[in-house]
């Protein structure tokens, strides 16, 4: 199925100039996308056309955007009551109308004949079905969801939804599309709630129900809604800042599709009826009750973010990035599961599920894990794909630009060993999942270490670089965005580097009081000299791809949309080749660098005379004199 490129400056089409609708316009907008806005009537298009000049007027206040920048975006969108003309040559249509299954099925059925057929149409929701929705499309294969979040120009996360029919080339075009417009997109399962509000909204609702059964004061639940969450804002000033009816109605949504456990609190109905905010500021803060609402919240929340990973709803990492990202919270669940330890939270769940019995069900995982006496739930930052004979080793921790710490690094170092007994890979190519490198080793977990910790947290890096260095097939590190401080040393483990237009590459632990500690000085002057490596570390300013070329550290610049393209084109170049070949060659240049000439010379000489042994240079020449391509079989 043919997949229309969703990149600036395609056309997106947004259907619906609300809160939401608007929000999604002008991250399109900012991003290069050109925006057509469609609503029913005038005055529902200027109040949208309001909402955008009202973000960004406040972007201009906090000096996040400049007046002539602001003109820019506006210029990208443009606005229309025309269904057919704001849909027409449209690579994405965007359905972003009021949260209500019929109004949106009538819309899509509208919709079906004047999209074009190679078109992405998505519905923006927050709880209806995908899959139902996408019955009454034509091109159900086409159809699938995005869940923005509020306010949708700022919020980071991005939820993709696939139907029963949707395509995977689909959901990959619309991941893509939320890394071109700044957003951290996870990909869930179409279920009730999704990933984020299958645990959010419930979260909301145990506090009303804390209220109700009189375990604690509003202010008590709303302080430790914020203490355990490292959140700005607890859960009644959350109700009171997005809307009582919208936690009620969500609420009452995920009660249909799980039952009884999930039942809205009386407290939380009768406040939606009152249309009045939640007066927790008027009382006291009770501390000898905060242990109680610590644990149900935990229970609750533990329980249920367990409960839909293993429905296979979303990961672990993605459920944690729906909080830290979509929430802004400090912790994800699963994060907290760890730092309480799995029997600890097992415990908590139980308690929590008591009540409910079979209607809050417990976690198989949780319960082995916990029984295996296992303290931290695994998380996963490296993911590999198999593409062909190129394998690509993906950073995954999108939602801190792949910062480095001690797990991903100890992953890299583990996915590298496990590739060197997989035959069929002839090339690797080392990545980030979203279009980041890596920004750099993670700050957060570096600020508390002791001169012993950072010692070894360097080795640590070196121990990930090294293995990369000396995987025994040619190794390409792809740049994209950034490759700063110990995301620059990684990728200067590898064979060469190719970048993407625009790509900012630099030394620049200076500036935070440490230096390079990864390999990447001493590799760097290797490859450029002792000079230029001297002005990178001790300035700490990144250069640009083309500039990186220039200087000798970076084999080749592609195009910022086609660089993955390029790159697999590349790998899959080499992986043609024969292999024994490539690998040899590789060990020669890399151990003739340290040595004297005539020692190099001989090692050259001796490796190239070895290849006339192989089978691939029997068949490399049969192929050649029979002017075929040849067959390497790496024997």
């Amino acid at each position: 199925m043919e997949i229309p490129s969703v990149r600036p400056p395609a056309v997106i089409a947004v259907i619906g100039a609300g809160n939401m609708g608007s929000g999604i316009a002008q991250a399109c907008a900012q991003s290069g996308f050109t925006v057509r806005v469609r609503d029913i009537d005038a005055p529902m298009l200027e109040r949208g056309r309001g909402l955008i000049d009202k973000m960004l007027a406040g972007a201009i206040q906090r000096k996040k955007l400049t007046p002539a920048r602001r003109e820019e975006v506006l210029g990208r969108i443009s606005f229309t009551t025309d269904l057919r003309a704001a849909v027409e040559g449209a690579a994405l249509v965007i359905e972003a109308v009021f949260e209500d299954r019929a109004v949106k099925a009538k819309l899509l059925g509208e919709l079906g004949p004047l999209v074009s057929p190679q078109a992405i149409v998505a519905t923006n929701t927050s709880s209806l079905s995908v899959t139902e929705l996408s019955r009454g499309f034509p091109h159900p294969e086409r159809f699938a969801g995005l869940h923005f979040f509020f306010p949708a120009a700022i919020n980071k996360l991005l939820e993709v939804i696939g139907g029963e029919s949707t395509d995977s080339g689909v959901l990959d075009a619309l991941e893509q599309f939320g890394y071109l417009t700044r957003k951290v997109p996870i990909r869930v399962a179409d279920r009730a709630g999704f990933a984020v509000n299958r645990y959010f909204v419930p979260y909301l609702n145990e506090a009303a129900r804390l209220a109700e059964e009189g375990v604690a004061s509003l202010a008590t639940i709303e302080e430790v809604g914020r203490e355990l969450f490292g959140a700005t804002l607890g859960p009644f000033e959350l109700m009171n800042v997005t809307g009582i009816p919208i936690a009620a109605h969500s609420q009452e949504s995920l009660h249909a599709a799980f039952g009884a456990a999930y039942a809205p609190s009386s407290r939380l109905e009768e406040q939606f009826r009152s249309g009045t905010p939640w007066a927790w500021k008027e009382m006291a803060v009770e501390p000898q009750r905060k242990t109680e609402v610590r644990e149900r919240f935990l229970g609750l929340t533990i329980g249920i973010a367990a409960r839909l990973v293993e429905e296979g709803v979303a990961t672990p990492e993605a459920t944690d990035r729906g909080a830290t990202v979509g929430l802004r919270r400090a912790w994800g669940p699963f994060a907290q599961l760890s730092s309480i330890g799995i029997p600890e939270g097992l415990r908590l769940v139980e308690q929590y599920a008591k009540r409910w019995g079979d209607a809050f069900p417990i976690s198989a995982e949780l319960r082995r894990r916990a029984a295996a006496g296992e303290s931290r739930w695994p998380m996963r930052y490296v993911r590999v794909e198999h593409r062909g004979p190129v394998a690509w080793v993906l950073l995954d921790r999108p939602e801190v630009l792949n910062s480095l710490n001690s797990d991903l690094l100890e992953q890299i170092e583990r996915a590298f060993q496990g590739l060197e007994s997989v035959p069929e890979v002839r090339a690797v190519v080392l990545a980030g999942s979203s279009p980041v490198f890596a920004a750099g080793a993670d700050i957060a977990e570096m600020e508390h270490k002791s001169l012993a910790e950072g010692v070894e947290f360097g080795y640590i890096g070196q121990r990930a670089a090294r293995r990369v260095e000396a995987f025994p097939g040619p190794v390409i590190a792809l740049v994209e965005g950034y490759a700063l401080g110990g995301g620059l040393e990684l990728a200067l483990a590898a064979d060469f580097i190719v970048a993407a237009q625009g790509a900012q590459l630099g030394l620049p632990e200076v500036t935070v009081g440490i230096h390079p500690g990864m390999g990447g000085a001493s590799r760097l002057t290797r490859l450029i000299g002792r000079a230029k490596t001297k002005w990178l570390v001790y300035t700490g300013i990144p250069v640009g791809a083309e500039e990186a070329l220039r200087l000798g550290f970076v084999a080749q610049v592609y195009p910022a949309g086609a660089a993955r393209e390029e790159t697999q084109k590349l790998a899959e170049t080499i992986a043609s080749r024969a292999p024994l070949g490539v690998r040899w060659i590789k060990r020669v240049i890399d151990d003739g660098m340290d040595a004297p000439l005539s020692a190099a010379l001989y090692l050259e000489g001796q490796s190239a005379g070895h290849t006339f042994g192989t089978r691939d240079r029997t068949e490399g020449m049969r192929a050649f004199l029979e002017r075929r391509p040849p067959k390497f079989e790496g024997k």
